[in-house]
């Protein structure tokens, strides 16, 4: 069931998304080479509780991280580690939420570590451009299939693809709500977008293939070709104009 949030949800909400949006850009300046992501871990926490809010993540069905701290070929769920070092050349995709007067915020970001590849570049901006090439179709009225094919064609327009095997969702006073968001599909297919939806959209691209396997610890998703993956995710609320991004804070 997709729930629908008023008003007074939607205020609550926006609080939410703003605060993870302000990690997400104060965790922005910390990424570079030699830093850990257990460290980065550390950082968002301690700012998350600063203000007021727990991490969404932190012991969500045992996860162990405050934050996804995803690296090179992994493409979500990277659980941070004291070990992993970030190289000059990586690219990292931090994935946080913020759970704040009883909702969720949840948004992330890829980012380049240092000087990267050309390759790396254009996987990090294609990924960031066909989250707001389905923005131009989250209108109410319009099909959650317009934003999903919108998200699949530009991707695949520039040569790479999207990740079949998890999607973005619904959010609000859970983590994860109804309905399930596939970053492709058919123009015209599924749910009718209503205001007061909240939407998590979240498009996860590889360089190569599709495919991704989930290693033993049962959390780290890489690509099944090694190749390199990015992740761009923001929470949406569909109004009866313009969609409205709650994480979305100064173009990070």
């Amino acid at each position: 069931m997709i729930i629908i949030k008023n008003r007074i949800e939607l205020d609550l909400m926006k609080k939410a998304g703003q605060l993870t949006g302000m990690t997400l850009e104060m965790i922005a300046e910390h990424i570079r080479p030699g830093i850990s992501t257990q460290e980065l871990d550390a950082l968002c926490e301690e700012f998350i509780t600063r203000h007021g809010a727990k991490p969404s993540f932190k012991n969500y069905h045992g996860f162990t991280g405050s934050i996804c701290a995803s690296v090179n070929d992994v493409v979500i769920h990277g659980i941070p580690n004291r070990k992993n070092i970030l190289k000059e050349g990586d690219i990292i995709s931090v994935d946080v939420g913020a759970f704040l007067n009883g909702f969720h915020g949840d948004a992330a970001r890829t980012f380049p570590v240092g000087d990267v590849s050309e390759e790396a570049r254009k996987l990090i901006r294609v990924t960031e451009e066909s989250f707001f090439k389905g923005m131009e179709h989250a209108y109410e009225g319009r099909r959650l299939g317009d934003i999903s094919h919108a998200i699949q064609k530009h991707v695949e327009d520039n040569g790479f693809s999207v990740v079949r095997d998890f999607t973005g969702h619904g959010i609000g006073r859970n983590l994860h709500e109804d309905p399930q968001i596939p970053n492709y599909g058919k123009e015209g297919r599924g749910p009718r977008l209503d205001k007061g939806m909240v939407l998590a959209i979240e498009p996860m691209v590889n360089v190569g293939r599709y495919n991704v396997r989930i290693l033993d610890d049962n959390w780290t998703t890489v690509t099944e070709d090694g190749k390199l993956s990015a992740h761009y995710e923001n929470t949406v609320a569909i109004t009866d104009g313009e969609p409205e991004i709650l994480t979305l804070m100064r173009g990070i």
